[in-house]
Order: structure tokens, then sequence, then C-alpha cells
């Protein structure tokens, strides 16, 4: 029972966040521009959000982008026509 409460609540904070962050700023056009913004969502929560509990940290970082680096150019990539923004360092 207790671990059911405990699910419900990562999950409830999770539609929550989906929810605030991302389908309140947009007008979809049917079930797949939908589907496509959740899956455009779901990739930047677990790879360019920092998450407070962790530290601010990244959960799942994508090397890729140079990260930890510290003399890079500082890059902006956003997602869903800017309403979801990460900021990286470029690889020098």
């Amino acid at each position: 029972m207790y671990l059911t409460a405990y699910v419900n609540a990562f999950a409830e904070r999770f539609v929550l966040s989906i929810k605030s962050e991302c389908i309140s700023g947009l007008i979809f056009f049917g079930e797949k521009s939908l589907r496509q913004a959740l899956k455009e969502y779901t990739i930047h929560y677990h790879q360019e959000r920092n998450h407070q509990g962790k530290e601010n940290r990244l959960l799942f970082p994508n090397h890729n982008n140079g990260q930890g680096n510290r003399d890079g150019e500082i890059t902006c990539k956003s997602r869903l026509g800017g309403v979801l923004k990460y900021y990286y360092r470029k690889a020098s």
C-alpha cells in the first residue's frame, strides 16, 4: 500500500509538470500533435532538465552535447517552438 502511494506521488508530479510546463502553452490539432508534444517533453524531462531533488543534475545526460565542458560556447536548444529550452556548452 505504501509503495502505491509513493508511485502515485511521482506520477502526479510528472503529470503536473507536463500540464504546467508544456500542455498549457500549446494548442493541439488532433491526437498526433498531442503525442508528439508529449514525446518531446519526455525527452526534455529526462535528458535536458535539471532536477532539484538530484542536486540540480541531469538524470540521463547526453554526453554528445559537451556536458561537463567548462570552456565551450553556451548554446540554447529549444523544443516545441521555444516552449522548452535547454542551455549547454558546446564542445571546444
